[in-house]
């Protein structure tokens, strides 16, 4: 006869009571499913934010007849700036040229133009670490510091407006986070409470024929850890589901509307595994200390 390793008794413990152990994975399955739900909604949030981020740049107004030796020279200087992504010189043809076909309401009146009253200039795209406000502030300033430049916007107002957005979202996403979390965790404490109370009259034998408090937690944890494992399964696959969901109502290609990477996956994994040992830890440890 085989000895009894803790796996085959957490095994067992599936045949034993199937309904219950689909409940309890069930239980941590939607447990966990609230917090993908939150963390899809969360990283589409985040996703829309750094879209718009992209857009924030520094546009810095040229003077007329600044020498083209002098833009060349300044295009190098600019472009080494730390907070650079990539530059674009504009030239004041292009400038006329980009307002004709995008401000289709001023076409006329930009088409009579006998002098053209835009000026060249540059347009610097910052990097992602630095779409902020103070660096986009900074870099400002920098530019103001060339002679040939007349003037230097980068729409102050709307930036630091999207700074206090992502600020805020952040606090409370992670308050809204921790909540479902906790919430997460007294449900699947309570299941898997549930589940060592079934089991109390086979605990009570196995102390009683001089079974260690180790060797009566190993099945106990060992079948915690795969129904938060199975649990965590269940909410990827229910997060995915509402997630083509709400793909094919909305129309989207997958272009605005992201899921999970495989590391945001993997942590679903781990965290529901994490949770069901963590959980079958403290209600075996508990009920051992009373019996």
């Amino acid at each position: 006869m085989r000895p009894r390793t803790p796996l085959r008794e957490a095994l067992a413990s599936f045949r034993r009571t199937p309904l219950l152990s689909l409940l309890s994975v069930a239980s941590i399955g939607f447990s966990l499913f609230t917090i993908g739900l939150f963390g899809l909604v969360a990283i589409n949030f985040q996703h829309a934010l750094q879209t718009l981020a992209e857009r924030v740049e520094v546009v810095a107004f040229v003077l007329r007849g600044t020498p083209t030796e002098t833009i060349s020279t300044a295009s190098q200087d600019i472009a080494a700036f730390p907070e650079v992504q990539d530059l674009t010189f504009v030239t004041a043809d292009q400038a006329l040229a980009r307002a004709r076909a995008e401000l289709v309401e001023f076409r006329e009146a930009y088409r009579d133009l006998e002098v053209n009253p835009l000026p060249a200039s540059f347009e610097i795209r910052l990097r992602a670490e630095y779409r902020d406000a103070v660096s986009a502030q900074q870099v400002a300033e920098r530019l103001r510091g060339f002679p040939f430049v007349e003037d230097v916007r980068y729409g102050r107002d709307w930036v630091e407006r999207l700074d206090r957005i992502r600020n805020l979202a952040g606090v409370v996403g992670l308050v809204i986070g921790l909540a479902f979390a906790a919430v997460a965790v007294v449900i699947i404490g309570v299941t898997i409470r549930i589940t060592v109370l079934q089991r109390a009259k086979e605990i009570a034998i196995m102390r009683l024929v001089g079974a260690t408090n180790g060797y009566i937690r190993g099945p106990f944890l060992l079948e915690g850890a795969i129904k938060g494992m199975l649990g965590g399964l269940l909410a990827v696959a229910m997060s995915w589901i509402t997630y083509l969901i709400f793909v094919r109502t909305t129309g989207d290609t997958g272009s605005t509307l992201i899921f999970f990477g495989t590391g945001q996956t993997l942590l679903m994994f781990v965290f529901g595994t994490t949770i069901g040992l963590g959980g079958s830890m403290v209600s075996v440890g508990r009920h051992l200390r009373h019996v």
